[in-house]
């Protein structure tokens, strides 16, 4: 009973994880149920506070299909005039995994600015491989990305 139990939970907890990765066919990742992108954080406060911050129900915007969250209003009116800067690269996918060809959508607690673009990883070690040597990774992502965004919902 015990060996069936855990074979049970094994395959539930398995079959959850290849849910959400099959799940995951939107442009910009967001939140199924409530439509918030990069989990209701600020992606402005990356750039200004050089932290991972929430956003406020009170400062929203919509873009890209998507509800932003920010922390205060100015952080909500640069991102509205700029979202192609401050919205995070490649929708928020994680770029180490856009060069091998997968879609897998980015922690928005494991991240990295470089050259003025926000990018979000699924795993912290991705997410330090890509801080070491970015043009490497952005090399082969940016080169995948066209293909894979084809195949994600609009």
């Amino acid at each position: 009973m015990a060996l069936f139990a855990l074979l049970a939970g094994f395959f539930c907890v398995a079959s959850l994880d290849f849910a959400a990765r099959a799940a995951t066919t939107e442009r910009v990742v967001v939140n199924r149920y409530s439509g918030l992108a990069i989990g209701g954080f600020d992606p402005v406060a990356y750039f200004t506070e050089s932290m991972a911050i929430e956003g406020l129900p009170d400062f929203e915007a919509r873009e890209a299909g998507a509800v932003w969250r920010f922390r205060n209003e100015g952080n909500r009116a640069s991102f509205v005039a700029h979202p192609e800067i401050y919205g995070p690269q490649f929708g928020g996918y994680d770029p180490v995994d856009l060069g091998r060809g997968v879609t897998y959508p980015g922690n928005p607690r494991f991240w990295v600015v470089a050259g003025q673009r926000l990018y979000l990883f699924g795993r912290e070690d991705n997410r330090d491989a890509f801080a070491a040597e970015p043009a490497r990774f952005l090399k082969d992502a940016v080169a995948r990305w066209p293909g894979l965004e084809q195949g994600l919902a609009q």
